[in-house]
């Protein structure tokens, strides 16, 4: 039974990455995208902090924090993996750009597929599986559905439209679906987190990926700020997982470790939108209440 129910679990997460691709490619801009694109410092930065000092820091958690190694390769893998694909309503929340979060979720898809095969050989410990083996569930089930959407959204943007709310609410159920599954087939290791210093690690992480790239990001502005703070905040947790499953005998707990980020972005990224939000609500309401009181 567990082994149907694994299969099912690794089924499901196809359908989870496959979706989320698809859904990111189906309602991004990609001209805006590009034309952001063009911006060096906003992409330098988003860069910096999404493939040098957040990964660097996740590494240096593991090094630092006493926890079992299958913890810590989870750690490292949400560390290398920014930007998850409900990104663009976090930064509509809080008020952000929405044309650099097209920018942002582009650059940060395509880096991540050219990244991931060649960092995890050599950050985590345990996965030293060749580049394609790393690399062939993130170009198949990333990567070209990112592509197909993106081109359907270009040929014909009313049909993407149609077909995205389709697409996100399977995702969605699909979602559900997997980390039930996960509760069943790891139910035990859930529980074990408790006792360990996992979430620990996990908080101070999304802590710092949240926080630090906003008040660092010199000479961007606060709407920009915003996108590679919420960019940071959530995780691709699709590219996380894919390693994973992507090689045999990976210790389960590691498993669980990228799963538990699933509620931690959503609590640090719908946080952080609320908080930088609020200024802005704050601001267009008085601007209103003036424009009313004239």
């Amino acid at each position: 039974m567990a082994d149907v129910i694994e299969v099912v679990l690794k089924l499901s997460l196809v359908v989870f990455m496959v979706g989320n691709l698809l859904d990111m490619g189906l309602k991004l801009s990609l001209a805006e995208a590009i034309r952001d694109l063009r911006d060096v410092r906003f992409v330098a930065v988003s860069v910096l902090w999404g493939f040098v000092l957040l990964p660097g820091l996740a590494y240096a958690l593991a090094k630092i924090i006493p926890m079992a190694h299958p913890y810590a390769m989870g750690l490292v893998l949400l560390g290398m993996t920014p930007c998850a694909p409900f990104l663009p309503p976090m930064v509509e929340r809080a008020k952000g750009d929405m044309g650099y979060t097209a920018a942002f979720m582009l650059l940060a898809s395509v880096v991540t597929v050219a990244y991931m095969p060649i960092a995890v050989p050599l950050l985590v410990k345990g996965l030293s599986a060749s580049a394609w083996t790393i690399a062939k569930p993130l170009v198949l089930f990333l990567m070209v559905p990112f592509a197909v959407g993106l081109i359907m959204q270009r040929r014909s943007a009313s049909l993407a439209s149609r077909i995205e709310p389709a697409v996100k609410k399977v995702t969605g159920l699909d979602t559900i679906l997997m980390l039930l599954l996960c509760v069943i087939l790891y139910g035990k290791k859930f529980a074990e987190l408790g006792g360990s210093h996992a979430i620990g690690a996990q908080i101070l992480f999304f802590s710092v990926a949240t926080v630090a790239p906003y008040l660092l990001s010199v000479g961007l502005p606060r709407p920009q700020r915003t996108v590679i703070s919420l960019g940071m905040a959530t995780r691709n947790l699709g590219a996380a997982f894919a390693p994973l499953f992507a090689i045999p005998g990976v210790d389960q707990r590691a498993i669980v470790m990228v799963a538990l980020g699933v509620m931690m972005q959503a609590t640090f990224s719908f946080g952080a939108a609320t908080f930088y939000g609020r200024p802005q609500q704050a601001s267009a309401a008085a601007e209103s209440a003036g424009g009313g009181a004239r």
